[in-house]
């Protein structure tokens, strides 16, 4: 397994200008325990299973197992997914040695944006671009599991 250390800030303000590339993403959720989730993805042309772990006191790292399947096999998968997805925009900029992904929520959650930034340390310093905002690093209801049990929409 590896370990993820990212952290997750609100956006605000134009940010789309400064993306190179952008793809659809649909996910499910096959198990979101809060200790554990499992995840359904499809990213493009590409689909992913996907192992997380509970994050750490401070929200910023967490184990993460990954791996790439057919899209046919994710398609299938989906069935058996728990109620609800998460259908989103996914935008990458890059900033300065980083890249920030900026996720554009559609459906229920239409009207949140949040950006990711994936870090080798925690304490790892990074640029602070003018459209990012408050910092939701370890706040439970940003996390995607949790947003397909409880949307954006209605909170």
């Amino acid at each position: 397994m590896a370990l993820e250390i990212e952290r997750k800030f609100l956006v605000s303000g134009d940010f789309k200008s400064h993306a190179y590339h952008h793809e659809q993403i649909t996910q499910g959720y096959l198990s979101s325990a809060p200790d554990r989730s499992v995840r359904v993805r499809i990213k493009g042309d590409k689909a992913y299973l996907t192992i997380k772990g509970i994050s750490n006191a401070s929200g910023i790292s967490r184990y993460e197992w990954e791996k790439e399947i057919a899209i046919e096999e994710a398609k299938e998968l989906m069935h058996l997914c728990e109620p609800g997805a998460i259908d989103k925009i996914r935008y990458y900029i890059e900033c300065g040695k980083h890249t920030f992904e900026v996720d554009e929520f559609r459906g229920e959650n239409q009207g949140l944006v949040v950006a990711e930034i994936e870090l080798e340390d925690e304490k790892e310093s990074f640029i602070h671009p003018d459209w990012l905002g408050k910092e939701v690093t370890g706040d439970n209801r940003y996390y995607n599991a949790s947003l397909v049990k409880c949307p954006f929409t209605k909170w």
